[in-house]
C-alpha cells in the first residue's frame, strides 16, 4: 500500500501541473493502474474484496452453524453455544476437517451482524417504568434476599426504591402505594416487563390478559399500563438502570437494619438526596427536572389502594387456614366455614362474611404454623385434657405467676383445677393483660385462688374500688374448718415429746 505523501504528490502533478497519466506512472514508477486508483482517493481506501473469500472447508458447514445459533436464541443465555463448542459439534457429529480459528471468526461475525441496534428514545414528563430487583441484606441479624420494587420516572431520571421479603402480589401493590405516595402523585403510564402478577396470558395477537389484581390496582389509580416485548430488558432501559444504580449505590455494601421498615426509611432518604445530582447530558438536576414530572401526574385517589392478595378458602378440622404454604390459626367457632384471607406485606387478616376474625404477622417461612393462643381456649376448657401437649400454647410467653396459680388449682382441685385455669386465661379474652396479670399477683398474694376471685379482682382493678372478698358471697373460697379438740389427740401429742 503506498503512502498519502505519494497520493499527494501524484494528484498535484495530474490535477494541477497537468501531466497525463502515463506520463505520471513512468516518474513515480508505478502502474497506470494505480495512478488511476489515486486520482480517484485523496487517501488510500485500503484492500477492498471484490467478492466473499473462498472458504472450502467450512462453506459447507454453514448451514449448520447457522441453525445451532438460531436454535440458541429460544434457550437460556448462559445456556448457549460458544464457538469452541460449535467448533467440537461439528467436528464430532459431522466430519469437519479444519481447524477452530475459522469456526470462531465466522461465528464473531455471524453474531455481530445479528446484534440488535437501539433508537435513542425522548420521554415526555409523566410517565413511568416499573421492575422489580434482588439483593442480599442482614435484616434483624439474619442474612437473607431482598427483593426491592423500583418505580424509575425517564424524564427526570428520579427514582424510588422499596424492598420486601419476596416478590408477591401484595408486594407489588403496596411498592405502587408507596411510589405514588413518594412521587405526589399517579403516572400517566406504567411501563412493564410481562411479569405473572400483572399478566395472566399473552395471547396469540399479542395483547395481555391482565390479572383480577392489576386490574384492581389499574382501575382504582386510572394510569395506563404498556408492557415491553417478552425477554426484552432494554424496553425498560431506565428501571433497569435504576435498579442497577440502587444495588451498587444503595445496598453495597451488605446492608444491615433491624427491620425492613427501617430499611426502607433510609433507602428513601438515599432517593432524595440523588434528587440533587446532575447527571451526564443534563444541565439540570434531578430535582429540577422532576418539577415537570409532577406537573404532569395524575392525581391520587382520596383513599390509597388496599395492598392487599385475596384469597377464599376454608378452615381446617384443627382451626387453621393456609395462605401461601403456611397455616394461621382462627377462633375454633370458624372451624369448617368458609373464609376470605387478605395477605399484606406484613400482616395476614382472616374474615369470615364482613367481620375479621383473625389477624396474624406474616410469615414468609415454609411449612409454618402461626397461632393465636386466645383462639382456643373455648375448646380447651371444654377439652382440658389436651392442655399440656396443646400446640398453640407451647411457647406462649405468660407472667411466671399463671404458672403458680395453674399449679395451686391443679394441686387443689384435680382435673377441675385445669378447667378453672383455662377460665382465668379466657379472661384475656375481654380484660388486658397488666389488669388480669395484677389481679393474679394479687389473687396469690390473698391465698383466693380462684376464678371467681381473680375476674372479681380484675374488675375491681379496672373500676379501682377495693375488692370485697367476702366468704358469704364467694363460697369458693377456702374456709378455715376450726374443731373441738380432744383429750385423745392432746394425750397423743404429750407421748410423742421427747422426756
Amino acid at each position: 500500500m503506498y503512502a498519502v505523501d505519494l497520493y499527494g504528490r501524484v494528484r498535484r502533478a495530474c490535477h494541477v501541473d497537468g501531466i497525463s497519466k502515463s506520463e505520471a506512472a513512468r516518474f513515480f514508477g508505478i502502474d497506470r493502474k494505480t495512478v488511476a486508483k489515486i486520482l480517484k482517493h485523496s487517501v488510500p481506501p485500503g484492500y477492498r474484496r471484490s467478492k466473499p473469500p473462498v472458504r472450502p472447508k467450512l462453506d459447507p458447514f454453514l448451514p449448520i452453524i447457522d441453525q445451532i445459533l438460531e436454535d440458541d436464541k429460544s434457550h437460556l443465555k448462559k445456556q448457549r453455544h460458544t464457538a469452541k463448542r460449535i467448533f467440537e459439534r461439528l467436528r464430532d457429529e459431522h466430519g469437519f476437517t479444519g481447524g477452530i480459528t475459522i469456526v470462531t471468526d465466522y461465528v464473531r461475525e455471524k453474531k455481530r451482524r445479528t446484534r440488535e441496534v437501539f433508537v435513542p428514545l425522548a420521554h415526555p414528563p409523566g410517565h413511568a417504568q416499573v421492575d422489580f430487583g434482588e439483593a442480599v441484606g442482614v435484616i434483624g441479624g439474619v442474612r437473607r434476599k431482598l427483593h426491592y420494587f423500583a418505580m424509575a420516572l425517564p424524564h427526570s431520571d428520579a427514582l424510588f426504591i422499596k424492598t420486601y421479603p419476596a416478590e408477591t402480589t401484595e408486594a407489588f401493590c403496596d411498592g405502587h402505594v408507596a411510589a405514588f405516595a413518594f412521587f405526589g402523585g399517579v403516572p400517566a403510564s406504567i411501563l412493564y416487563d410481562n411479569t405473572t402478577i400483572a399478566v395472566a396470558k399473552i395471547l396469540g395477537d399479542g395483547t395481555r390478559k391482565r390479572t383480577q389484581v392489576f386490574s384492581e390496582l389499574q382501575s382504582h389509580y386510572l394510569f395506563e399500563d404498556r408492557f415491553g416485548r417478552p425477554g426484552k430488558g432494554n424496553d425498560k432501559g431506565h428501571v433497569e438502570g435504576g435498579i442497577g444504580f440502587g444495588r451498587r449505590n444503595f445496598l453495597v455494601p451488605i446492608p444491615h437494619f433491624e427491620s425492613f421498615e427501617a430499611l426502607n426509611v433510609w433507602l428513601e432518604e438515599q432517593c432524595l438526596e440523588r434528587q440533587d445530582e446532575v447527571l451526564r447530558g443534563h444541565g439540570e438536576t434531578i430535582g429540577e427536572r422532576l418539577l415537570r414530572d409532577l406537573d404532569a401526574l395524575l392525581p391520587r385517589p382520596a383513599a390509597p389502594y388496599d395492598a392487599c392478595h385475596k384469597v377464599s378458602t376454608r378452615a381446617t378440622s384443627i382451626s387453621m387456614v393456609r395462605y401461601h404454604c403456611n397455616d394461621y390459626s382462627v377462633p375454633v367457632a370458624y372451624a369448617h366455614h368458609e373464609v376470605q384471607v387478605r395477605g399484606y406485606v406484613g400482616e395476614v387478616v382472616i374474615g369470615c362474611g364482613t367481620e375479621v376474625i383473625a389477624r396474624h404477622r406474616r410469615s414468609y417461612e415454609k411449612a409454618d404454623m402461626i397461632f393465636d393462643p386466645m383462639h382456643f381456649l373455648p375448646l380447651l376448657e371444654q377439652k382440658v385434657g389436651a392442655l399440656d401437649q396443646a400446640a398453640p400454647l407451647q411457647g406462649w410467653d405468660l407472667p411466671g405467676e399463671f404458672a403458680t396459680l395453674r399449679r395451686l388449682l391443679e394441686a387443689r382441685m384435680g382435673k377441675k383445677g385445669k378447667r378453672e385455669y383455662v377460665q382465668v386465661l379466657r379472661l384475656l379474652e375481654t380484660f388486658e393483660m397488666d389488669h388480669v396479670h395484677g389481679a393474679v399477683r394479687q389473687a396469690l398474694d390473698l391465698g383466693a385462688i380462684g376464678y371467681d376471685a381473680i375476674k372479681h379482682l380484675v374488675l375491681c382493678r379496672i373500676e379501682r374500688r377495693p375488692p370485697r372478698l367476702d366468704l358469704d358471697i364467694y363460697p369458693y373460697l377456702p374456709r378455715a374448718r376450726v374443731q373441738t379438740t380432744k383429750p385423745a389427740s392432746y394425750m397423743s401429742l404429750i407421748s410423742g415429746a421427747p422426756s
